[in-house]
This record gives structure tokens, C-alpha cells and sequence, in this order.
């Protein structure tokens, strides 16, 4: 810590103390400078896609993950010749999957564009209207609680405490004659 010295008015000297760092809208050290500039905004709206990895949060997993072997098989002592079967799990195999990307060309973005609406829609009503709907009830319902608790505990309580001490005199005994 640097400082410079002042003298108070009962002549006690002392030194004031000065941030290391700065002002934090103007910093002093080079490194505090570095990491104020090197602070980068980055859009929600434009992250990096995986096209590796499309489905990093395993949605499909159970659902379309079908392969030859899922949908057709033959058991033993029933085969067909080896070149249908090859020539059968080739033209399954290429068959889903150029049609699927068939689909996907003339369908997928359409269908982005629909889901996207829905989902903003559905964004929408969910932050807009449910929501404060959801939490002005609750706000309503507590303060009707609140009367409701004090009428309970005004005209019901006493009532409970009445029959309590009436019906604890009294003493019930068993007895099992044989």
C-alpha cells in the first residue's frame, strides 16, 4: 500500500491508504487494465453448435435410435440367402437414412419455425399471464388464510377446549370377565 502523509489537526501524522488496484473505472495495475478489456459479451442467441454431438442432453436415446437388427431378424433354422439379408440391411440402413435427411431438408426448418413460435408463445404466456396469475392468487389466498385462521382460532379453539376439559373426567376402565 502506497499512501501520502497527512497531518490531522491534533498533529498525529499519518499515512492515508491508497487502493493497489485502482479506481475500478479506472485501474491502475496493468493486469486489473488486461482483464477489465479482455471481458466479452457473449449472445444466448448465438452460441456454438456441436455438430458432433447433437443431442448432448439425450432426449432421443430410447426413441429413435432403430437399426436393422431392431426391426427385422430372423431366428435360427430360418435364414434367408446371405446376399438378401446384406443386400436387405443396406438398403434398410441407406434407405433411413437418406430419407431422413430427405425429411429434414424439406421439413426441418419449417418445423424449427413452428416449434420456435410455440415455444415463445408458450415462453410468453408462462412469464406473462400464469405466472403473476399464480402469484397475485397466492397473495389473495394469504391474507383470506389469515382471516380464516383468526375466525378459527376466535370461535373454534375455546369450543375444543370446552369438550376437552368436560370429556377428561372421564375415566373408562376394561375389564375382561372369564
Amino acid at each position: 500500500m502506497s499512501g501520502s502523509k497527512y497531518e490531522d489537526p491534533e498533529d498525529y501524522s499519518y499515512t492515508a491508504p491508497i487502493r493497489e488496484q485502482g479506481n475500478i473505472y479506472k485501474p491502475n495495475n496493468k493486469a486489473m487494465a488486461d482483464e477489465v478489456n479482455e471481458k466479452e459479451f457473449h449472445d444466448v442467441h448465438t452460441k456454438e453448435i456441436d455438430l458432433v454431438n447433437r443431442d448432448p442432453k439425450h432426449l432421443n436415446d430410447d426413441v429413435v435410435k432403430i437399426d436393422f437388427e431392431d426391426v427385422i431378424a430372423e431366428p435360427e433354422g430360418t435364414h434367408s440367402f446371405d446376399g438378401v439379408w446384406k443386400a436387405s440391411f443396406t438398403t434398410f440402413t441407406v434407405t433411413k437414412y437418406w430419407f431422413y435427411r430427405l425429411l429434414s431438408a424439406i421439413f426441418g426448418i419449417p418445423m424449427a419455425l413452428i416449434w420456435g413460435i410455440y415455444f415463445a408463445i408458450l415462453s410468453f404466456l408462462h412469464i406473462w399471464a400464469v405466472v403473476p396469475c399464480i402469484r397475485s392468487y397466492l397473495i389473495e389466498i394469504q391474507c383470506i388464510g389469515r382471516v380464516y385462521s383468526i375466525c378459527i382460532h376466535t370461535f373454534c379453539d375455546p369450543l375444543y377446549e370446552a369438550f376437552g376439559k368436560i370429556f377428561s373426567s372421564i375415566r373408562a376402565t376394561v375389564r375382561k370377565e372369564v
